[in-house]
């Protein structure tokens, strides 16, 4: 009987046990973080490969990890998705708790052992949503509420990105854009010049809103750590020309160019 009675215990224990940084109900953390990141066609295979990199070292980088020692938790919780069309999100990796160097490499290991994908379209604003829901339905209290978009493209399916835009900053949650410019615009439906200016006008919002253009490859992933850092610890950027802050005027393109573009080629 006493056998039986330790077995119960230790399944008890076991089964109270979650894995190593996984998050759980009623955590406190400096920040939930989604890192949504654009799988679309427009997207070659080695910049998704590129992509994928510059996270995995951003969160590893001594700069991310003495970033969680300033905040008052001194941990965060991060998901990461790969997005494209309206119905295309995938959650890649999950709520994960990190404090910990070891966490930080636990959490980059898991993105670099997800199979590449693309997708077709790009709905920046279905991505929006997709992300605003996953931080409202986590159950952890953040102090604060973020989401990281970076894509190469404007938003060409589902809501208007404006709109969207607007009504998840109302409840609370910040946006942050990393646009990718790594090749010369074509002024196709796919790509327009200046588009860490639609970033501005059009993707981001929240208090402390801010856009890294990423302009080359070699910039991808310190530009990526400079953004996981601002969003980690809310500290200057070191270098602060790379940071254009939210437009604050009327936008300076048309926040439905994307659609419009695409009507015209499609119809639909």
């Amino acid at each position: 009987m006493a056998c039986v009675r330790a077995l119960m215990v230790l399944a008890a224990t076991l089964c109270s046990l979650t894995a190593p940084g996984s998050a759980r109900a009623a955590d406190i953390v400096d920040v939930e973080l989604v890192l949504a990141v654009d799988v679309s066609y427009s997207m070659d295979l080695d910049e998704l490969a590129l992509q994928r990199e510059g996270y995995m070292q951003a969160v590893t980088s001594p700069e991310f990890l003495n970033a969680l020692r300033l905040g008052p938790n001194g941990r965060v919780a991060i998901a990461y998705v790969e997005w494209a069309g309206s119905d295309e999100q995938k959650l890649v990796v999950d709520w994960t708790l990190i404090g910990t160097a070891d966490e930080a490499r636990a959490f980059a290991g898991a993105i670099g052992s997800a199979p590449l994908r693309r997708v077709y379209r790009t709905s920046i604003s279905s991505a929006m949503n997709f992300s605003a829901d996953l931080i409202e339905s986590n159950a952890i209290r953040g102090l604060r509420r973020v989401i990281d978009i970076s894509g190469d493209g404007t938003n060409n399916q589902g809501p208007l990105v404006e709109v969207t835009r607007d009504a998840i900053t109302a409840r609370g949650v910040t946006i942050n854009g990393l646009p990718l410019m790594l090749k010369q615009a074509t002024g196709s439906m796919l790509d327009i010049d200046d588009l860490d200016i639609y970033y501005e006008d059009c993707v981001i919002g929240g208090p402390g809103a801010f856009v890294i253009p990423v302009r080359g490859t070699h910039e991808f992933a310190d530009a990526i750590k400079t953004k996981l850092v601002l969003e980690i610890a809310g500290t200057v950027p070191p270098k602060p020309a790379l940071v254009r802050p939210a437009a604050a005027t009327e936008p300076r393109v048309s926040c439905s160019i994307g659609e419009r573009m695409w009507m015209e080629r499609w119809g639909n």
